[in-house]
């Protein structure tokens, strides 16, 4: 990786963090993406100390205004880029909307990857033969309902509902996305990190259980450690497709948590729930990647 230059979304904790660090000890020279500048500054010097400089950017990825600061950020200061790791994600227990009118899970999961990417399209194909890493999770692969992307017919907060439809079409919008852009030397690829004992995961309000399960919250959280998943491993398919001599030039792929290629779930591939989520994006952003 040594002379790539690497952006990481939501990189100042968990899965974004780690990936962010073990590209950094590749050699790569990473742009860590936060939220929070104090956050960014601190998870960015702590990665320099153990692998070299890593450069902190701010900024909030549910806001289409704020995407678009940070794609002329990384414009006006890097002549290309090699890699993006769309990792950043999240999950609300009720349905809220963000300052553009989007509902916020689909915001950061779906609207914020596509947008970024096509921001970045320009000095992604700078580079050559650059790749886009899209961080998929929960349980997705169900059915995706064109009319509910948002959560206007039936939001369901609860963990592995709505979040789970969001990483649905995100994967829906990845596969689609790969294939506009097959002849443009940009890969767009997906990885499955598996069930990570993450920040996200520790802080999962009560409220975003299923009823039957809230009694059980509190074993869940305190054996979480043991039966979920530390950031080294849930970080592997994420780094493997951002770095593997492997992966170079395949594109449209989906890999598992152990990194092996996987079939892509029936709910990501249907031609109809593809276009719903690409028009969506598309009519949401104002973006297309021509």
């Amino acid at each position: 990786m040594r002379g790539k230059t690497v952006l990481v979304t939501g990189s100042t904790a968990g899965i974004g963090r780690e990936t962010a660090r073990r590209l950094a000890l590749l050699g790569a020279e990473v742009i860590l993406v936060g939220r929070h500048p104090e956050r960014a500054r601190a998870a960015a010097a702590e990665i320099s100390r153990e692998a070299g400089e890593v450069t902190a950017l701010t900024a909030d990825l549910s806001d289409l205004a704020g995407l678009r600061r940070l794609a002329d950020q990384v414009t006006e200061r890097y002549d290309r880029l090699d890699v993006l790791v769309n990792n950043a994600g999240g999950m609300n227990a009720e349905r809220r909307l963000t300052r553009d009118g989007v509902e916020a899970t689909f915001a950061v999961n779906v609207l914020a990857p596509y947008a970024l990417t096509c921001l970045l399209l320009p000095t992604l194909r700078a580079a050559g033969a650059a790749r886009v890493v899209n961080l998929t999770g929960g349980m997705p692969g169900g059915t995706i309902d064109p009319g509910n992307l948002q959560g206007e017919k039936k939001y369901l907060g609860w963990r592995f509902a709505h979040y789970n439809h969001a990483k649905t079409a995100l994967m829906a919008m990845s596969h689609r996305f790969a294939s506009q852009l097959e002849e443009g030397g940009v890969t767009v690829n997906v990885a499955y990190p598996g069930h990570a004992y993450t920040p996200g995961n520790q802080a999962t309000p009560m409220r975003a259980f299923p009823y039957l399960y809230r009694p059980a919250a509190p074993l869940i959280r305190l054996l979480g450690p043991l039966l979920l998943s530390n950031m080294t491993k849930a970080s592997r398919s994420s780094v493997h497709l951002a770095s593997s001599p492997e992966m170079e030039g395949v594109t449209g792929a989906y890999v598992d948590a152990k990194a092996r290629r996987a079939a892509w779930p029936s709910g990501a591939l249907d031609e109809g729930g593809q276009q719903a989520v690409w028009s969506e994006c598309e009519r949401l952003s104002g973006l297309t990647p021509g």
